[in-house]
């Protein structure tokens, strides 16, 4: 469960002590060996790296923005992109999807790794709300997934079809992630994704001063799921049957 009230990226403004744990915390991140590479089924490029990912599906980020450019809003309020942020933010929806545009944190919640765990991430958690086949947490590192809001009554993501392996697209400047529902947040909060999605989209995946700022795209396709929840190629093919399906809708 998404746990950051306020976001890793604006740690300055929180009180002095709890800015020398952080910075006490991060120090020791920093000695330890570099976060691993992607799994080699994972079409992902690291952060900062320059060369080119790999193309995730068949549709370009171009078409899926226009396809989710007017918002017919559902949820019942806006959300924040971070605590003290302007509620600005809505769920909108399309025909077979919802949609919204937002912020990027990183959540690293999870199966404890190299990259993701109590010394890179102070507020860093061993659970997700969803979990694998096997029962295992998910693996924030090598697994693309993106969180949604908890169920409130500003909106109520189960009463759209969205929940544990639901099919999201992911879209940052020109590329596209395909990614799955793994988490869930605050009843307040959107906009976060898993170590994966963010260095497979060319973002910084560091939990605390990683993310994007507010031109992300997230597309959470209503129907069918991915199959089992950790497969990333059935949540590519999924996500790129109904991405297709989407623009040619508009």
């Amino acid at each position: 469960m998404r746990k950051k009230p306020v976001r890793k990226k604006q740690t300055a403004l929180v009180a002095a002590g709890t800015a020398l744990f952080v910075s006490a915390c991060y120090t020791a991140s920093a000695q330890q060996s570099p976060p691993p590479e992607p799994d080699a089924e994972l079409p992902v490029a690291a952060a900062g790296s320059t060369a080119e990912p790999v193309r995730e599906g068949s549709v370009r980020a171009a078409d899926l923005l226009a396809a989710t450019r007017s918002c017919k809003q559902v949820s019942r309020g806006k959300y924040r992109t971070d605590d003290g942020a302007r509620a600005d933010i809505p769920v909108c929806a399309t025909r077979g999807a919802v949609f919204w545009k937002a912020d990027m944190d990183i959540d690293c919640d999870g199966r404890e790794g190299k990259a993701c765990n109590r010394r890179t991430d102070p507020l860093f958690q061993p659970t997700t709300a969803f979990q694998q086949s096997d029962g295992r947490q998910l693996d924030a590192e090598n697994l693309p997934y993106v969180v949604v809001p908890g169920a409130s009554r500003r909106w109520d993501h189960t009463e759209h079809d969205v929940t544990g392996g639901t099919v999201a697209a992911v879209i940052h400047r020109d590329r596209v992630q395909y990614a799955v529902v793994g988490d869930t947040g605050p009843t307040d909060l959107i906009g976060e994704a898993s170590y994966a999605t963010a260095r497979a989209l060319g973002i910084n995946p560091d939990p605390q001063r990683g993310g994007a700022g507010p031109d992300v795209t997230y597309i959470l396709f209503k129907g069918p799921k991915a199959q089992p929840i950790e497969n990333h190629r059935a949540a590519v093919a999924r996500g790129d049957e109904l991405a297709r399906r989407l623009v040619s809708q508009n």
